[in-house]
């Protein structure tokens, strides 16, 4: 069985960041990051070559065997950013609704621009995404 490869490597964010072709997607990648950062208490760090995470947790995954795993990241591609919201959209409709202009999948709130969703919603969604990592996998 193979390993894991999205895992954490040594590319600075910020680089990674500045490399995004797109203007639009850098200037948001840009406030994702403050954002997460500030809710997580925690540096962005790159997972793989386009995510940057924030925190991490071990869960065990379909082989039985440990991976980890940021607690919340983000991705500027090339179709749209995704936010990766660990704990999926389920349990909080509430969070959800006024949110803005977006899709979702199992674990992924996709959209075109920051400027499409409610900055105060999404703040809410974040901290609560992470809080609830937290409780899960028993992390301070």
């Amino acid at each position: 069985m193979s390993e894991l490869k999205t895992r954490p490597t040594d590319i600075p964010p910020a680089d990674f960041i500045a490399s995004v072709d797109h203007p639009g997607r850098r200037e948001d990648s840009t406030k994702l990051s403050a954002l997460l950062e500030d809710i997580t208490g925690e540096k962005p760090v790159m997972w793989g070559p386009s995510i940057i995470g924030f925190g991490r947790y071990t869960y065990v995954n379909t082989t039985k065997k440990p991976a980890d795993w940021p607690i919340i990241g983000f991705s500027p591609r090339k179709a749209n950013m995704t936010l990766y919201i660990m704990p999926g959209f389920s349990e909080r409709p509430d969070l959800m609704e006024g949110l803005g202009k977006y899709k979702t999948s199992v674990s992924c709130l996709y959209f075109n621009r920051l400027a499409d969703l409610d900055e105060d919603k999404v703040r809410n969604l974040c901290r609560w995404s992470v809080e609830a990592m937290r409780e899960r996998y028993r992390m301070d």
